[in-house]
């Protein structure tokens, strides 16, 4: 057998190239399998919440009775954050992007836990839970801060999705919009070696701790290629503004060669399985509105992307309608890619907590297409 030259091997994005083992996610985009360790995503939505689905993605099973409780606690009892935090969170620019505002905070989180010690698996749970914990507040608090209001205490009677929820809007949340945000955090938590995870493990390998794995991550979000693209779904929304206007719109982007948001995976060739969930929520949560018209475009334009780009394996992915459920649910545009991240969080540390187990440094060879051996100029020549 001949081997593969570099060149043979060079896909670019590394796209479809094997980069790890893992025993976390399996996706097949062919047939819109989506399973977390081995349980399909659906059946998660329809049973678990989010904390349960976090301790499999974290420990590969799912907890007993007694696991969850004590599971739950530990998340609950490190949502505060310290006057420290608070202080660096009201020291930044209002006028900042929350998602650079999370990068930051997330990493600074590292300096203030001094239990820091990749060596001991007890203090590496610590990390893990108080990044987990202490995302959804960290948002809480900038939001707020930038409103000019209070910050709002985290509340241990809560679960993860209710608190925050409750520590945006300094409510308590209806039963039904938290099954519905808990049910997005599940939805959002795990997704296989896509750019942000994969940007999390790379800066794993080279033995750093979860705060910093998982800022990598968080930065890497931040794209509009990737996390980012759930706000400009719902901005394309409403710049379509009328059912009408969709079609022209699709053709004008078609013809362009220009990308429709929320439409096309680099993985699923069929309607992403997470979308399908999504859906059912947003025809929900419209139903009880009196202005349906931003659901009609996103169905229409649905319909006639099918028409047109289906046959190329493109169909909607999870971003095209989780704007469209977190505008319902009272979410600010620029908070849909934080929710994400902090959704993420279970995932990203459950990569780096395998990346831990056989570690092995991240050193992808390159294609060199520069000049060489060139003669030095001296610089009264240039």
């Amino acid at each position: 057998m001949t081997e593969l030259t570099k060149e043979q091997l060079y896909r670019p994005g590394m796209e479809g190239v094997p980069a790890c083992h893992s025993k976390i996610c399996f996706i097949n985009g062919v047939e819109g399998i989506l399973e977390y360790r081995g349980y399909p995503i659906e059946d998660l939505c329809k049973h678990s919440t989010f904390e349960e689905v976090s301790y499999l993605l974290l420990f590969a099973k799912l907890p007993n009775s007694s696991e969850l409780k004590t599971f739950e606690k530990d998340l609950k009892k490190a949502r505060s954050l310290s006057t420290e935090v608070l202080s660096l969170i009201t020291s930044l620019p209002k006028t900042g992007h929350p998602m650079v505002m999370l990068q930051s905070v997330i990493s600074a989180l590292g300096l203030f836990d001094t239990h820091v010690d990749l060596r001991d698996e007890k203090k590496n749970y610590q990390s893990i839970i108080n990044v987990i914990a202490k995302t959804p507040t960290i948002i809480a608090a900038f939001d707020r801060y930038r409103q000019n209001l209070e910050p709002v205490a985290p509340n241990e009677d809560l679960s993860h999705a209710a608190n925050f929820l409750y520590m945006l809007n300094d409510k308590r949340p209806t039963e039904l919009e938290t099954r519905i945000f808990d049910i997005c955090l599940i939805l959002h938590a795990e997704h296989s070696l896509n750019a942000s995870t994969f940007s999390t493990r790379v800066t794993a390998s080279t033995r750093n701790n979860p705060y910093v794995s998982c800022s990598s991550g968080v930065g890497t979000l931040y794209g509009p290629l990737h996390g980012g693209a759930n706000e400009r779904v719902l901005q394309m929304l409403e710049a379509i503004g009328k059912v009408e206007f969709v079609r022209p719109f699709v053709e004008e982007k078609i013809a362009k060669k220009e990308k429709i948001m929320g439409i096309g995976h680099r993985v699923y060739k069929t309607k992403d399985p997470r979308s399908f969930v999504l859906q059912d929520i947003a025809r929900e949560l419209f139903a009880k509105q009196t202005d349906n018209t931003l659901l009609d475009i996103a169905l229409e334009l649905e319909k006639i992307t099918g028409e047109k780009l289906s046959a190329k394996g493109i169909y909607p992915n999870v971003d095209f309608f989780s704007g469209l459920v977190y505008r319902i649910l009272g979410f600010e545009t620029d908070l849909f890619t934080p929710i994400f991240a902090a959704s993420r969080t279970s995932g990203w540390c459950a990569h780096w907590l395998e990346q831990m187990e056989d570690n092995k440094l991240f050193r992808p060879s390159q294609l060199y297409d520069g000049d060489r051996k060139l003669s030095y100029i001296p610089m009264s020549d240039r």
